[in-house]
């Protein structure tokens, strides 16, 4: 004996091994059958309820990509952070060898620490320049701002007014 599951519903242990049926092993062989013996409320009311199934199943889908996506970013972010770390560490004990190699060529721990410092100076100004630079070439979201702008005609059919 077997069981019918109403319609819109889904159970994840409703399957034909397990004496259920859905719509077609219910008596109707075919989709045409189906679209032959329903009326069209029922079968706006049967594409309405697949779209729906279709896109939740899509966001479920892309939630989870999401988050597997992000896990991923997250865990490579942290390895970034740990690699700044010790490259910080590196120039900062490269820095005070160089004090003291240049203290003990000149015989003065604090010119060694002043030409040490002025060359990092100048890297950092180095930098920044260059950052402002790229900064100013920044061009933003131009060609997204202006498609976004024609979608409330586009969806009222007047896209070629734009």
């Amino acid at each position: 004996m077997s069981t019918a599951i109403p319609e819109g519903q889904y159970h994840p242990a409703a399957t034909p091994e397990a004496g259920y049926q859905t719509g077609y092993e219910a008596g109707f062989e075919t989709g045409h059958e189906k679209a032959e013996a329903a009326s069209i409320g029922e079968l706006v009311a049967d594409v309405s309820q697949g779209l729906s199934t279709l896109l939740r199943q899509e966001i479920a889908l892309a939630k989870a990509e999401a988050k597997q996506s992000a896990t991923q970013a997250g865990k490579a972010g942290g390895k970034f952070g740990g690699a700044a770390l010790a490259g910080w560490m590196a120039v900062l004990f490269l820095s005070l060898a160089v004090w003291e190699w240049l203290s003990s060529a000149l015989e003065s721990r604090g010119w060694a620490a002043v030409i040490v410092m002025v060359v990092w100076a100048v890297v950092a100004a180095v930098l920044a320049a260059m950052g402002r630079r790229d900064l100013k070439n920044i061009q933003g979201m131009e060609r997204t701002v202006e498609t976004t702008k024609r979608v409330p005609e586009a969806l009222k059919g007047h896209e070629e007014t734009l």
